[in-house]
């Protein structure tokens, strides 16, 4: 097979890499020229649009900001949509609107081209590192056929469901992911008010019930001063958006995330949107007049 990616923003490069490396051809294309000079010094292939991409290879990747974004590139002009031929797999990286997934694969449908939202969890590290989680929705003998290249990219593969069930999944996981950047801004804060160490508090408490992903990794980067991307806020609190979207839609009672929210926009507003997810501490912060490094 032959693969495209278009998006090779601080997640993409990594994985159009990865996929490279498990001996695809990849041609890639990207709004920024550095990214994709980086990876065609590597053996990638330049295309100069989407279409251009599309008419090239057998499966094609997309991984970008937001819902319209991957509207455009999929179905604007010059898009997927009219250099794709019938047979051609198109896959979605991002995270988007689930409506909008569903919406995609139809239209391309119609065309003869089949469509997965495969949203992936594990942030640059696990870009870098090929230890994505990729959650799938859509035709099952399209993922069965890219499958080889998804293990490129990732440790864990779920089929979730039909189109639009990967946005879900994806949505379900920021929901947790939110819940626990404040909560582990809390208890860093929490710790430092009442004049205890906050790291020794994490290496008391995350071998316990309190253990996460977010435990694991994050704390580390903050002790060490480290604040920057890894995931930004400003895409954290996207996300939140769709997450509240889709839950009206659906009359989903998601007062927790509604609240976590909250926390994402006050990032933006304060200046911080360009920051790690994890740097709503600095919010937490701000509120209760000491920082966990002073």
């Amino acid at each position: 097979m032959k693969i495209g990616y278009i998006g090779l923003g601080l997640m993409g490069k990594s994985i159009a890499r990865n996929i490279m490396k498990a001996g695809f051809e990849v041609v890639v294309h990207n709004r920024s020229r550095a990214a994709v000079e980086e990876l065609v010094a590597e053996g990638a292939i330049a295309a100069n649009s989407p279409k251009e991409v599309a008419a090239q290879v057998d499966v094609i990747f997309t991984n970008l900001p937001d819902t319209p974004d991957v509207e455009k590139v999929i179905l604007g002009e010059d898009g997927i949509i009219t250099g794709g031929r019938k047979g051609l797999i198109v896959i979605d990286n991002s995270t988007i609107k689930p409506a909008s997934a569903r919406m995609i694969a139809e239209t391309l449908k119609s065309k003869g081209i089949f469509s997965l939202d495969a949203p992936v969890s594990g942030g640059d590290i696990g870009a870098r590192n090929g230890t994505l989680t990729i959650m799938v929705g859509g035709d099952s003998s399209a993922l069965e056929k890219v499958m080889p290249v998804l293990m490129a990219m990732g440790k864990t593969v779920t089929h979730v469901g039909d189109a639009g069930a990967g946005q879900v999944a994806k949505a379900a996981n920021q929901i947790m992911v939110a819940a626990q950047m404040v909560a582990m801004g809390e208890l860093l804060v929490f710790a430092k008010k009442a004049g205890v160490d906050p790291q020794k508090v994490v290496d008391a408490i995350k071998g316990g019930a309190a253990q996460c992903w977010s435990l694991d990794v994050k704390p580390a980067r903050l002790f060490a001063g480290n604040r920057t991307p890894g995931f930004k806020a400003r895409m954290q609190l996207k996300d939140m958006k769709i997450i509240l979207e889709t839950a009206k839609e659906y009359n989903a009672p998601v007062s927790s995330a509604e609240e976590h929210t909250k926390f994402f926009q006050q990032m933006i507003d304060n200046g911080m949107g360009e920051l790690d997810n994890s740097a709503v501490v600095g919010v937490i912060e701000k509120l209760a007049g000491v920082g966990i490094l002073d």
